[in-house]
């Protein structure tokens, strides 16, 4: 644990209720902002309501995904502020990281620290969580190919029988990042392959559900997370918006802007 993390209050929210996309998106750009200007450390946890399909910050959107078909299914959409591929929110715990980039040395060292407490927690659970060693890239990096988000892991991502459960990306301002992603408790990622316009590498993610044939909760991850943060969490004094509150992720010129 860095010197600067032990002077370091982690403010905890949690939101089980679950929110569109374009709200939880909101929240987190702004848990980003209040990082980077007064220096606070964020963890929250968190649902998409009605399931949600985000899709990077950088992904050439209208060239890979259907507009009409996603109509068609009525799914929400987002556009995420960090990188990455699509995801499909549904059955999950996500969680998101807004801190000063000092607390963890860089944004790779935050990229591995964070994954090694998601991966304690799993453990927990008796999940026989592990990180990838192997395919190493910039997490802050938006991919150029197409394909899910769970279709390859990273190196330092969490995995479970060497098949990836959690998916996450970056984003940085100024001297804070925002890191945020999906902990997969059930469900499949098939959803993006149906919605693409050209055939996508197959998905090849895990879920907790499956590893520990059994039902998981959202409040039984979400303690395991809290327990195994290892350092102060509180709970923090942050307006939050309304969930019909207009901002740039509802905007769909945003969303498809590229």
């Amino acid at each position: 644990m860095l010197l600067t993390e032990q002077r370091l209050e982690w403010e905890l929210m949690l939101d089980p209720a679950g929110r569109s996309g374009a709200v939880n998106m909101t929240i987190d750009a702004d848990l980003l902002a209040e990082t980077a200007r007064t220096g606070r450390a964020f963890l929250r946890l968190y649902r998409f309501d009605p399931p949600c399909l985000s899709l990077g910050r950088n992904e050439p959107a209208a060239a890979r995904y259907d507009r009409a078909a996603i109509a068609r299914r009525g799914l929400d959409v987002v556009r995420r502020p960090t990188g990455g591929r699509a995801v499909w929110h549904e059955h999950e715990v996500t969680y998101a990281v807004a801190a000063p980039i000092a607390t963890f040395g860089g944004l790779r060292a935050a990229y591995h620290a964070i994954h090694a407490r998601l991966a304690a927690a799993l453990r927990r659970l008796g999940a026989d969580a592990a990180l990838a060693l192997d395919r190493p890239r910039p997490p802050s990096t938006a991919l150029d190919r197409a394909g899910p988000c769970f279709a390859t892991p990273a190196r330092g991502e969490v995995l479970l029988g060497g098949r990836k459960l959690v998916g996450s990306a970056q984003v940085r301002e100024g001297r804070a990042f925002l890191q945020h992603g999906s902990i997969l408790l059930a469900g499949s990622q098939q959803v993006i392959t149906a919605v693409s316009r050209k055939p996508q590498a197959a998905s090849a993610e895990t879920t907790l559900a499956r590893a520990l044939g059994r039902p998981v909760t959202f409040e039984e991850v979400a303690d395991a997370i809290v327990e195994a943060w290892g350092t102060r969490v509180t709970s923090p004094n942050l307006p939050q918006p309304p969930p019909t509150s207009p901002t740039l992720f509802s905007d769909p010129a945003w969303t498809w802007r590229r």
